[in-house]
Formats: structure tokens, C-alpha cells, sequence
């Protein structure tokens, strides 16, 4: 017995060539429907005519073999190989032009029993093709829409990163007087980030949780659904095909013998012959998308765990507690309609096969499609709701264990009302105005605010127990805003691992992609430092609910590295070159032994004869050179006369060295006292030079241009120190040929003692 095929399961994301196929077989009956009307019309006519038919099919045949056996883009082609159906097919042409003649009741029979019913057929089975596309279409369109969120969250977060490093310098920016307001808005920066970030990784994992049940669960239903349907359509022309043979039976005494061997060739077309054949020949290697993983701003977070500090636990406790409600409220109901959706499949089965059901069939697959689409909502948020419970469960355990949740209610402010979280008015037109209240306590907050609420809610007060909690509220956040200092101290922003290619970690085999352990973050260090008394200065983790994936797609890829810190280092030092210019230091002074007229295409200068210029490079065939009105440009080298080197005053270097802020916000920064003016570098000719000039002769000949082509160079800006295999060192100020650039954010290059290596693509400049 055949094995069953079932192409949900070895087809992976293959939803467009199984639909195409199932399409070409429907559309095909079309095909063997037109047969049967013209032997009808054809029946009474020779037999010269009727083989002339046969004829004409064999040869549509032969054109759509191949689409029919193996689809339109098979990974191996079949070469002179047919589906089970095309052979049963060549059987029935064969036999027809055997036929001499037919008589009008088979042309009537022919008709009626064949024609119409394979016409109807073709609608109807079109009609759930159809159908089964936009359902399909809709499944991308929702995890296109998931993954458009996850895309959103990871730009949010980037922002409220480079927000709360904008707080923090402009702290170290701000004077006495505007220190304190500095401060607090750095601190409430800093709880945005640590939710919006915690957002983020929830999006991701539940896009990860998306994706798994896109390729895994929603798609392979379709799939095989379209496979059900072209093996249905099969089975149907089989039966067709046998009674327009048993007409010709009984019409056709002295063909009895060849009609037996084609009702029997027909009887071996099982519908899943076509189906392993199709298998066969579109079976192909399928990755698995990657997961996705958390992204850390390059000026901010590099670690992918989730921040379990007493805020933003409030934060958390809350998501948890809305998301249960979630799931109380959706979890019959998409078990409900998950019940009914497989009884209408249950009863779909045992009708498709009887025509005299054809109506009652089309009812239950529409149906059926019709809730499988209003199903698709109701099942994406249960999903979002039970991966956010699992994930903050299994980083910090169940926090709404004993809390008491305020029962807030959206309100509209029309007159300023305090935010008893923030402290902050809440009054406006439009979103500004919206706020939150809880019926029991009274309660009010900004609407941003709710989730930042701690579950503490007394119960139900009286009118003067409300105006004494609020008081209270508001003494606790301003005892809190004054007490929540924040040591000013800048932590190490780069991060570890490209986003992208990093390994991804789970929460839990089968959960999620984001390693969630119970650790505070970078952003936090100096915080928990100040206000945790001996606290450790290590992550802590739960034990049993982290686990890495061992599995990624990609092979990691080197970190990104940030350039340091203005404070922390020295500026980059100042060359002897104008404002504006690209070149390096100058390597001498010289003088035009002859006129030049240059390419400005090729990057040359035109110059006259006894015109001083300054040597920037020198390659031995061309120099790179800049006059006296400031623009560079190329000159041959046989060109110019140099002048002895003079020397001339080199400013001592700038170095402004870090000096705490607090020092800095008490004094005036020092003055700086301007180095002397540089030595002019113009040179006088020698007395006899012009005399030399009027005995040479014509100027030489000029070499290639290509031999003045230089290699690409960068300059260090910063010191660097190799932290891995494969780097290269670098002294601030140091020269490198570029080899190749944008290796993941790093610049491949070569020494000067011609070691290659890798240096941070951020801290290299062109030359």
C-alpha cells in the first residue's frame, strides 16, 4: 500500500508551488470537459475525425506534461516520466482513437454525465482554491504585521536609548542651579528605557512564537488542505472517467476488451500517485528561518536581559496581570471555535465525495475558511498573552501572587488633576487630557503612567480616606524623587555582539529566543550602585529558567565597537594643514621647472612655470601637491624642483584631561592660551635658478597616470588594544592601507611591516 503524503509536513514554506499546481489540475478539467463535449458533437462522425481528436489532445498533453507531473519549478526534473493521471490519460486517448464509431445516445449520455459535472466541478473546486489563497495571504499578512511591531519596538528602544544619553551628558553639561531638574529627568529617562526595553524583548519573542506557528501549524493546515482538495479532484475525474468508459461499454460491444484493460488502468490512479510523484520532484533542502534576537543600542544596553529592578518589576507585575485577564477572557472562546472548526472538517469529509452533497460540501468549506479566518485574531493575541506570562513568570516568578491590583478606568482630565505616580498635571485636549482612575481607592495617573502604578490599592475608601491616601501618594513620590540619587558615572556602552549573527538564547526548549535571566541591566549599574546597600555587583539569575540554544544559522560576528568616550581620551592630533583639507602633514616645499596643464577629470592641477607649490605625497611619478591658493591636485614629478626642508614651529599638542563634574560645574573651564603663528614656509629660489631654467631643454616626458594611483588609507583616531584573534594595534595617529571595508563594522587593513589585521571601523578616519 502507498505510503500517505502529506505535504504540510515535508513541504516547508511551499505554499505558492502547491497552489499553483492544484491550480494547473483544476484548470486542466477544463481540458478533459472540452474532450468529452466534442466526442459528444464527434460521435457520429468517421472514425478518421474521431482519431483526429485523440490527436489533438495527445498533443495538449505533451505541452503541459511536465506542469501537471512535477509543477512549474521542480528541483528535479522527471525527463520522460508522467504523473499516474497523465498515464491513465494516454490510456483513454489511445483507446478513443481505436473507437470507429458512436451512436446519439452515447452523445447524449456523454453530456449530460460527464460534461456538466466536470464543469461544475471546476468552479467549485476553483472557488476553494481561491479561497484557500487569501486565507494564506491573510497568514502572511498577520506575521508581516508582527514583524513590522517587533521592527517598531526595536526603533523605539534605540530612541529612549539615545534619549537617556542625551539626560546624561546634559547632567554633566548643567550647573547647581539646573542639576537637580537634570537629574530627576535623567532618572525618569532611564525607568522609560528599562520598559520600553523590556517591551521590546517581549516582541520578540512573541514574533519568534509567531514565526514557529506560521511555518509549523497555520501553513502546513493550508497546505494540506490544498493538497485534499487536488486529491479530491482526482478522485472525482477518476469516477468521471469510469462512467464515460461504462457508456462506451455498453455502447460499444466489440470494444469491451479494450474498455475492461482502460477501467482498470484507471482503478490503478490512486489520487496520492500524483501527489508522491509532485513530492518527489519538489522535495528540496528548507533552513528554518532564524530566530529573532534582542538588538542592543550602540550607545546603550549590550546584554539581552531583562531589567528585574523594583520599577520596572511594578512594570512587569502589571503586564502579567493584564495579560492574565487576556487569557481568562480568550481561552474558551478559541478552544471553542478550534471544536468547531474540526466537527466541520469531520463532516466535510464524509459528504466530498458524493455528488448528490455538492451544496452541502461547498457550505462546510466555507465555513470552515470563513471561521479558520476569524480565528486568526482572537489565537495571535492568546499567543502574545501566554508567551509574555511565561517569560516574566520564568525570569521573576509570579509577581501578581498577592498583589492588589487597582481597578483603573480611562478618564478625560477637563481641569489639571495631579498624577499621583509622576506628579506631573494632567489636563488637555485629546491624549493629553486621558488619564486613569481606579473606581476603589481613587487613584489617578497619566494613562503612560498606569503600568508604572505598584499593585497596592487599599480597596474601597470613603471620600476622606481618598484625600488622605493622595497626600500620601504624593509625599512617597516626592520623598522618592528626592532620596533616588544617581552616582554620575558613565558605564561602558559597547556592546559584546552584533545583533544579528549573535547565537541566539532561550528562555525554555520550545518557548522563546531571548536568554531572560533576572539581572540588572548596564543602564542600571550605577544606579544599583548607589542606592543598594552591599548589594553585588554581579547579575543574579533564577535558577532553572535560563537555557541557550545551541542551534543559530548564522556564525557570530565580531562586536561593534564604539569610539571611547570624549572625556576619557585625548583629542586626535592636530596636523599643519588648512581647514577643510583631506591630506596629510606636508613633505616639503618645491618649485614648477615647466608648465603643467592637468586633467581636472583625472584629478590634475594646472600650473605655470617657477610656481612655488607644497609636497603632500610623493610616489615617485606624480606628487600630490597644494599651492598657495589652497587647491590639491597632482603635478609630475619630473615636473618640480625641490627645496632643502626648514624647519618651522610645531605647536605642543592639546590635552584636555577629565576632571569630575561636580569640579567642573563649581569652576570656569581653563583658558587656552594660543600657540605662536606658524613659520612661513616660502622659500627663495636660488640666485642662479632662473638662470638654470633658460639653459634646459623641453620638459621631460610625463609617466602613466595609473602609476600615481595610491592605495586607499585610514588614520587612527584612538589608541586601540587587539581583544581577539585576527586584530591589529593601534597608536593614535598611525597610517593604514585599507583592504577591504565594512567587514561588520570593523576595516580590514595592513601595517607598514605589512601585517593584516582588523581595526574598529569607528575609530579610523580616511586620509
Amino acid at each position: 500500500m502507498t505510503e500517505p503524503v502529506v505535504f504540510g509536513r515535508e513541504l516547508k514554506d511551499a505554499f505558492k508551488p502547491v497552489n499553483n499546481w492544484v491550480a494547473a489540475g483544476i484548470s486542466w478539467l477544463e481540458d478533459v470537459q472540452s474532450f468529452y463535449r466534442e466526442r459528444s458533437a464527434l460521435e457520429k462522425e468517421y472514425a478518421g475525425k474521431l482519431n483526429a481528436l485523440a490527436k489533438k489532445y495527445h498533443e495538449k498533453k505533451a505541452k503541459k506534461s511536465a506542469t501537471l507531473t512535477v509543477g512549474d519549478s521542480p528541483s528535479l526534473t522527471p525527463g520522460s516520466l508522467e504523473s499516474a493521471s497523465l498515464t491513465t490519460w494516454t490510456t483513454i486517448l489511445t483507446s478513443t482513437e481505436q473507437l470507429a464509431s458512436e451512436h446519439d445516445s452515447l452523445s447524449t449520455s456523454l453530456s449530460l454525465q460527464v460534461c456538466d459535472v466536470l464543469k461544475a466541478i471546476q468552479a467549485r473546486y476553483d472557488d476553494f482554491r481561491i479561497r484557500h489563497e487569501k486565507l494564506a495571504q491573510k497568514l502572511v499578512t498577520q506575521r508581516d504585521e508582527m514583524y513590522g511591531d517587533l521592527k517598531k519596538s526595536k526603533t523605539e528602544y534605540d530612541n529612549v536609548c539615545k534619549m537617556v544619553e542625551e539626560k546624561r551628558q546634559k547632567i554633566d553639561k548643567s550647573f547647581d542651579a539646573s542639576r537637580s531638574k537634570a537629574e530627576k529627568a535623567y532618572r525618569a529617562e532611564q525607568l522609560e528605557m528599562n520598559n520600553i526595553k523590556n517591551s521590546y524583548l517581549l516582541q520578540v519573542n512573541v514574533a519568534n512564537h509567531h514565526k514557529k506557528r506560521y511555518f509549523y501549524e497555520d501553513l502546513p493546515e493550508v497546505i494540506n488542505s490544498l493538497q485534499d482538495l487536488n486529491e479530491t479532484r482526482v478522485t472525482r475525474l477518476n469516477a468521471l472517467w469510469t462512467l464515460s468508459s461504462q457508456l462506451e461499454t455498453s455502447c460499444y460491444q466489440n470494444s469491451i476488451r479494450l474498455l475492461d484493460t482502460q477501467i482498470s488502468e484507471i482503478a490503478r490512479n490512486t489520487p496520492t500517485l500524483d501527489s508522491g510523484m509532485f513530492l518527489k520532484h519538489n522535495l528540496v533542502i528548507w533552513n528554518e528561518p532564524a530566530d529573532f534576537g534582542f538588538e542592543p543600542s550602540p550607545v546603550w544596553h549590550d546584554n539581552p536581559e531583562m531589567v528585574v529592578d523594583a520599577p520596572s518589576q511594578i512594570y512587569l507585575r502589571n503586564i502579567l496581570q493584564k495579560s492574565k485577564r487576556g487569557i481568562e477572557g480568550l481561552k474558551g472562546d478559541v478552544t471553542r471555535r478550534q471544536q468547531e472548526i474540526g466537527n466541520l472538517m469531520a463532516e466535510r469529509e464524509k459528504v466530498k465525495l458524493d455528488e448528490a452533497q455538492a451544496q452541502r460540501e461547498i457550505d462546510l468549506t466555507r465555513s470552515v475558511i470563513y471561521m479558520q479566518e476569524e480565528l486568526l485574531a482572537p489565537a495571535s493575541k492568546l499567543l502574545r498573552y501566554e508567551v509574555e506570562v511565561s517569560t516574566i513568570v520564568g525570569v521573576v516568578g509570579d509577581l501578581s501572587r498577592g498583589a492588589q491590583a487597582h481597578t483603573f478606568k480611562s478618564t478625560s482630565f477637563k481641569i489639571p488633576t495631579t498624577c499621583d505616580l509622576c506628579l506631573e498635571k494632567i489636563f488637555g485636549i485629546g491624549a493629553s487630557g486621558k488619564g486613569s482612575k481606579c473606581t476603589d481607592c481613587g487613584y489617578t495617573c497619566h494613562a503612560k503612567c498606569e503600568m508604572k502604578v505598584p499593585a497596592e490599592c487599599p480597596g474601597v475608601l470613603d471620600k476622606a480616606a481618598k484625600k488622605a491616601l493622595k497626600e500620601e501618594n504624593k509625599k512617597k513620590a516626592q520623598e522618592a524623587a528626592e532620596t533616588n540619587g544617581v552616582e554620575l558615572t558613565r558605564s561602558n556602552t559597547i556592546s559584546s555582539m552584533s545583533s544579528t549573527h549573535t547565537a541566539k538564547p532561550s528562555l525554555t526548549p520550545g518557548i522563546g529566543s531571548v536568554r531572560m535571566s533576572k539581572s540588572p541591566s548596564i543602564s542600571g549599574a550605577s544606579i544599583a550602585s548607589a542606592s543598594s546597600a552591599g548589594g553585588a555587583g554581579g547579575p543574579t539569575s533564577l535558577n532553572a529558567t535560563t537555557t541557550t540554544s545551541t542551534s543559530t544559522s548564522a556564525a557570530p560576528r565580531r562586536r561593534i565597537i564604539a569610539p571611547p568616550p570624549e572625556r576619557y581620551i585625548s583629542p586626535p592630533p592636530v596636523h599643519d594643514s588648512p581647514p577643510g583639507s583631506s591630506s596629510g602633514p606636508a613633505k616639503g616645499t618645491g618649485k614648477m621647472l615647466y608648465p603643467f596643464s592637468g586633467d581636472v577629470s583625472e584629478g590634475q592641477l594646472s600650473v605655470s612655470e617657477h610656481e612655488t607649490l607644497t609636497i603632500l605625497d610623493d610616489d615617485g611619478a606624480w606628487i600630490t601637491a597644494r599651492l598657495d591658493s589652497g587647491q590639491e591636485g597632482l603635478v609630475p614629478t619630473s615636473y618640480v624642483e625641490r627645496f632643502p626642508a626648514t624647519p618651522s614651529y610645531a605647536p605642543p599638542p592639546r590635552h584636555r584631561s577629565p576632571s569630575p563634574v561636580s569640579e567642573r560645574a563649581r569652576s570656569p573651564p581653563p583658558r587656552e592660551t594660543s600657540p605662536p603663528a606658524r613659520a612661513a614656509r616660502t622659500i627663495l629660489a636660488p640666485p642662479m635658478l632662473s638662470k638654470a631654467f633658460s639653459k634646459r631643454g623641453p620638459p621631460p616626458p610625463v609617466k602613466p597616470r595609473g602609476a600615481a594611483k595610491k592605495e586607499p588609507r585610514v588614520k587612527a583616531l584612538y589608541e586601540y588594544t587587539p581583544a581577539e584573534d585576527g586584530e591589529v594595534e593601534m597608536k593614535v595617529g598611525e597610517t593604514f592601507v585599507v583592504l577591504e571595508r565594512d567587514v561588520g563594522g570593523w576595516v580590514r587593513v595592513r601595517t607598514e611591516d605589512g601585517c593584516e589585521g582588523l581595526v574598529p571601523g569607528t575609530y579610523v578616519a580616511d586620509v
